[in-house]
Protein backbone atom coordinates (compact mmCIF):
# COMPACT_ATOMS: atom_id res chain seq x y z
CA UNK A 1 0.00 0.00 0.00
CA UNK A 2 2.79 2.21 0.80
CA UNK A 3 4.03 2.00 -2.98
CA UNK A 4 0.97 3.29 -4.07
CA UNK A 5 0.61 5.84 -1.73
CA UNK A 6 4.02 7.18 -2.68
CA UNK A 7 3.51 6.66 -6.57
CA UNK A 8 0.40 8.72 -6.25
CA UNK A 9 1.71 11.28 -4.06
CA UNK A 10 4.72 11.51 -7.04
CA UNK A 11 2.31 11.62 -9.95
CA UNK A 12 0.28 14.36 -8.40
CA UNK A 13 3.48 16.50 -7.40
CA UNK A 14 4.23 16.24 -10.77
CA UNK A 15 0.89 17.27 -12.65
CA UNK A 16 1.12 19.84 -10.28
CA UNK A 17 4.78 21.13 -11.26
CA UNK A 18 2.90 20.81 -15.33
CA UNK A 19 -0.23 22.70 -14.57
CA UNK A 20 1.63 25.21 -13.07
CA UNK A 21 3.95 25.28 -16.02
CA UNK A 22 1.12 25.56 -18.57
CA UNK A 23 -0.65 28.71 -16.49
CA UNK A 24 2.52 30.34 -16.21
CA UNK A 25 4.96 29.30 -19.94
CA UNK A 26 2.36 28.45 -21.94
CA UNK A 27 3.99 27.80 -25.43
CA UNK A 28 1.17 29.15 -27.65
CA UNK A 29 1.34 33.07 -27.19
CA UNK A 30 -0.80 35.41 -29.20
CA UNK A 31 0.64 37.00 -32.26
CA UNK A 32 1.11 40.29 -32.10
CA UNK A 33 1.12 40.79 -35.74
CA UNK A 34 -2.38 39.17 -35.96
CA UNK A 35 -5.00 40.18 -33.24
CA UNK A 36 -6.44 37.09 -32.17
CA UNK A 37 -4.26 35.08 -33.23
CA UNK A 38 -1.59 32.94 -31.42
CA UNK A 39 1.52 31.24 -32.62
CA UNK A 40 3.84 28.78 -31.12
CA UNK A 41 6.88 29.75 -28.78
CA UNK A 42 9.38 27.14 -28.96
CA UNK A 43 11.39 28.32 -25.51
CA UNK A 44 8.37 28.37 -23.87
CA UNK A 45 7.74 25.03 -24.88
CA UNK A 46 11.20 23.66 -23.62
CA UNK A 47 9.56 24.54 -19.77
CA UNK A 48 6.52 22.40 -20.58
CA UNK A 49 8.95 19.65 -22.14
CA UNK A 50 11.04 18.79 -18.07
CA UNK A 51 7.53 18.43 -16.53
CA UNK A 52 5.83 16.47 -18.77
CA UNK A 53 8.60 13.91 -18.71
CA UNK A 54 8.47 14.45 -14.93
CA UNK A 55 4.31 13.56 -15.35
CA UNK A 56 4.64 10.61 -18.23
CA UNK A 57 8.34 8.62 -17.74
CA UNK A 58 9.28 9.09 -14.15
CA UNK A 59 6.14 8.17 -13.25
CA UNK A 60 6.64 4.79 -15.84
CA UNK A 61 10.26 4.05 -14.54
CA UNK A 62 8.85 4.22 -10.65
CA UNK A 63 6.05 1.55 -11.31
CA UNK A 64 8.60 -1.09 -11.94
CA UNK A 65 11.51 -1.88 -8.97
CA UNK A 66 13.54 -2.95 -11.59
CA UNK A 67 13.87 0.66 -13.50
CA UNK A 68 13.33 2.70 -10.13
CA UNK A 69 16.74 3.81 -10.41
CA UNK A 70 16.61 5.60 -13.89
CA UNK A 71 13.12 7.05 -12.38
CA UNK A 72 15.11 8.34 -9.32
CA UNK A 73 17.75 9.76 -11.69
CA UNK A 74 15.69 11.22 -14.18
CA UNK A 75 13.65 12.47 -11.41
CA UNK A 76 16.71 13.82 -9.59
CA UNK A 77 18.06 15.71 -12.91
CA UNK A 78 15.22 16.97 -13.82
CA UNK A 79 14.71 18.46 -10.07
CA UNK A 80 18.51 19.77 -10.17
CA UNK A 81 17.73 21.72 -13.60
CA UNK A 82 14.50 22.59 -13.02
CA UNK A 83 16.16 24.62 -9.71
CA UNK A 84 18.92 26.33 -11.22
CA UNK A 85 16.36 27.45 -14.53
CA UNK A 86 13.68 28.73 -12.15
CA UNK A 87 16.08 30.76 -9.56
CA UNK A 88 17.76 32.11 -12.82
CA UNK A 89 15.27 33.24 -14.17
CA UNK A 90 13.50 34.27 -11.22
CA UNK A 91 16.68 36.43 -10.13
CA UNK A 92 16.99 38.14 -13.82
CA UNK A 93 13.58 39.30 -14.02
CA UNK A 94 13.47 40.76 -10.34
CA UNK A 95 17.08 42.59 -10.96
CA UNK A 96 15.42 43.77 -14.21
CA UNK A 97 12.22 44.58 -12.26
CA UNK A 98 14.19 46.40 -9.36
CA UNK A 99 11.89 44.44 -7.20
CA UNK A 100 12.71 45.37 -3.45
CA UNK A 101 14.67 43.01 -1.17
CA UNK A 102 12.02 42.58 1.16
CA UNK A 103 9.39 41.23 -1.73
CA UNK A 104 11.47 39.15 -3.58
CA UNK A 105 11.00 36.14 -1.62
CA UNK A 106 6.89 35.92 -1.88
CA UNK A 107 7.53 37.39 -5.39
CA UNK A 108 10.00 34.86 -6.56
CA UNK A 109 10.18 30.99 -7.67
CA UNK A 110 11.07 29.71 -4.92
CA UNK A 111 7.72 27.92 -3.90
CA UNK A 112 7.67 26.12 -7.31
CA UNK A 113 11.66 25.07 -6.52
CA UNK A 114 9.62 23.99 -3.43
CA UNK A 115 7.59 21.74 -5.07
CA UNK A 116 9.76 20.06 -7.45
CA UNK A 117 12.22 19.51 -4.44
CA UNK A 118 9.10 17.77 -2.85
CA UNK A 119 8.76 15.47 -6.08
CA UNK A 120 12.46 14.52 -5.17
CA UNK A 121 12.08 13.35 -2.20
CA UNK A 122 8.77 11.67 -2.89
CA UNK A 123 10.61 9.97 -5.50
CA UNK A 124 13.58 9.47 -3.25
CA UNK A 125 11.40 7.23 -0.26
CA UNK A 126 9.56 5.43 -3.41
CA UNK A 127 13.15 4.39 -4.35
CA UNK A 128 14.41 3.24 -1.14
CA UNK A 129 11.25 1.75 -0.76
CA UNK A 130 12.22 -0.68 -3.53
CA UNK A 131 15.64 -0.81 -2.11
CA UNK A 132 14.08 -2.48 1.15
CA UNK A 133 12.69 -5.15 -0.98
CA UNK A 134 9.64 -3.57 -1.63
CA UNK A 135 8.04 -4.45 -4.72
Amino acid sequence: MKKYSLLSALFILAVAGLMLHLRIHFFMVPDKMNLGSTIFDSTRFLSFIFPLVDVVVVTLLFLSRKTAAYGYLLNGLIVIYGTIFMAHFSLAEMAAKSIPLSQMLLKSTLPDIGISWADFFVGKALYDYYLKGGS
